[in-house]
């Protein structure tokens, strides 16, 4: 099991850095060194924006601790809750707006990182994020790999 939480988070995480990046990018031009510095911020504060490779690697370690705990949750709770096994598009809806709540309602108060206003439009698009780029992925390697199990 251990192989398959590895291999998703890796897959889910990478999924959802690059479309974070490209959404930011998008948006306002905002490289990718400085989303990870803002991720690295949580704990750094703002000396993290002053840092370079290092608090870069650092807000990458720290997204996919992120990103590995919620494949791991997930896949813990799979097998013992039965409503998980129903639709994975269901279920990662499920994950992408507890992951979403979990980072902006937890994570992010309990950091340095200074809470924005709430934004209808920036909370949607980042549902959609985590819902195509981790929910999708956890919730199928999820499903394919108790399916196997049995």
């Amino acid at each position: 099991m251990w192989k398959q939480i590895f291999k998703t988070t890796l897959i889910a995480g990478s999924l959802d850095i690059i479309a974070a990046c490209t959404q930011a990018w998008l948006a306002k031009g905002t490289k990718p060194g400085i989303i990870l510095k803002y991720i690295a911020s949580a704990v750094f504060g703002k000396d993290a924006f002053a840092g370079g490779t290092g608090m870069i690697l650092c807000g990458l370690l720290f997204h996919f601790m992120i990103a590995f705990a919620c494949t791991l949750v997930y896949f813990l709770l799979y097998p013992k809750i039965k409503l998980l096994h129903w639709n994975i598009f269901f279920s990662s809806l499920l994950i992408a707006i507890i992951a979403w709540t979990v980072t902006t309602r937890l994570i992010i108060p309990l950091s340095q990182i200074k809470q924005p206003p709430f934004d209808l439009t920036k909370a949607l698009i980042a549902v959609s994020i985590l819902y195509v780029c981790i929910g999708l992925p956890v919730s199928y390697f999820a499903k394919r790999f108790y399916s196997t199990q049995k």
